[in-house]
C-alpha cells in the first residue's frame, strides 16, 4: 500500500509582489514594497504609478526569517519603505548585484546554488536561486539582473517563486529540476516606455502555460495589481486559466486576503 503524506504552505498576499510565506515554520516575504500610493520617480521622464496601498504596514507584518528580494532596481519591488524595512530582518536573498547595492544583510546567491535556512525544531529550508528575465530576450542590460528562487525541503513543499520573470524558457529550466507543488507567479504583464511596452512579467496566459510546464497543481499569481503598468489583472487570469483548463488550479488572492494550502507531496 503507498502511504501519501502532505505538507501546507500559508500565503498572505499584501500587494503587488509583496507577500509572507510561511513553509516549515518559517516565515518570507517576497519584494517588500510600503510606500503609500501615488506616482514615483524612476528616471527622468519615468514614473511608475501605485495605485493601492500595502495591506500591511512594516510594524504589522510581524517577525520574518528571511526576505526573498528578486531585485532591488524597480520601485514596485523594492521601495524606499522597503529599503528600510530590511534593515531589520536577519537575511535578504538577492542577486549579485543587488547585494552589493544594498550591502547590510543581503546575500548574493547565484543562479542554481542555495541557501539552508534551519528550522525551529530541527532540518532545514533550502532556498535555491532559479533564473529569471524580466523582460524578452536580450533585455537584461536594460532592466537589470532578477532572482527567482525554490524553496524545498523533507516534508515540506517545493515552492517556486518567479520574481519578475517573463521567460518561459527559463520555467522549463526550472520544471527539468524541480517537481513543483506550488508555483507563486508574478504576473500582470507588467509594460514600461523601458523597453517601448514589451512584457515584462508574464501575460495571464503565459501564466497558465508556466502552470502546465511545471505541472504545479496549485497556483498563487502575484504582482498583478496595484500599480498602473499592469496590463493585465485578476479577470484575464481567471480567464486564462479557465482556457487552459487549469482553473482548479488557481488561488487568486487580492491585496490582503491569504490562504493555507495542503499539498500532496510527490
Amino acid at each position: 500500500m503507498t502511504m501519501t503524506t502532505s505538507a501546507q504552505i500559508g500565503v498572505h498576499a499584501l500587494g503587488g509582489p509583496t507577500a509572507i510565506l510561511e513553509v516549515g515554520g518559517l516565515r518570507l516575504l517576497t519584494d517588500p514594497t510600503f510606500d503609500p500610493p501615488g506616482s514615483y520617480e524612476v528616471a527622468p521622464g519615468r514614473v511608475l504609478t501605485k495605485t493601492a496601498p500595502t495591506a500591511l504596514t512594516p510594524g504589522e507584518v510581524g517577525p520574518i526569517d528571511a526576505v526573498l528580494l528578486s531585485h532591488d532596481q524597480h520601485k514596485d519591488n523594492l521601495d524606499d519603505g522597503g529599503r528600510e524595512y530590511l534593515k531589520r530582518v536577519p537575511i535578504v536573498l538577492t542577486t549579485a548585484s543587488a547585494a552589493d547595492r544594498l550591502g547590510g544583510a543581503t546575500r548574493a546567491v547565484p543562479v542554481w546554488e542555495h541557501v539552508d535556512l534551519s528550522r525551529r525544531g530541527g532540518g532545514s529550508l533550502r532556498v535555491t536561486r532559479v533564473p529569471a528575465l524580466h523582460g524578452p530576450e536580450g533585455s537584461e542590460p536594460v532592466v537589470g539582473e532578477v532572482a527567482g528562487f525554490v524553496l524545498s525541503g523533507e516534508g515540506l513543499p517545493t515552492v517556486y517563486v518567479s520574481g519578475d520573470n517573463a521567460s518561459l524558457g527559463h520555467v522549463t529550466e526550472i520544471a527539468g529540476r524541480f517537481p513543483v507543488d506550488v508555483a507563486v507567479l508574478f504576473a500582470g504583464a507588467a509594460r514600461t516606455a523601458l523597453l517601448d511596452g514589451a512584457n515584462l512579467t508574464l501575460t495571464s496566459a503565459q501564466a497558465a502555460e508556466a502552470a502546465r510546464i511545471l505541472d504545479a497543481p496549485h497556483v498563487v499569481p502575484l504582482h498583478f495589481e496595484g500599480w498602473g503598468h499592469f496590463s493585465e489583472g485578476a479577470g484575464t487570469l481567471e480567464d486564462a486559466f479557465a482556457a487552459a483548463g487549469l482553473a482548479d488550479r488557481l488561488t487568486l488572492l487580492r491585496a490582503g486576503m491569504s490562504t493555507t494550502l495542503t499539498v500532496t507531496l510527490r
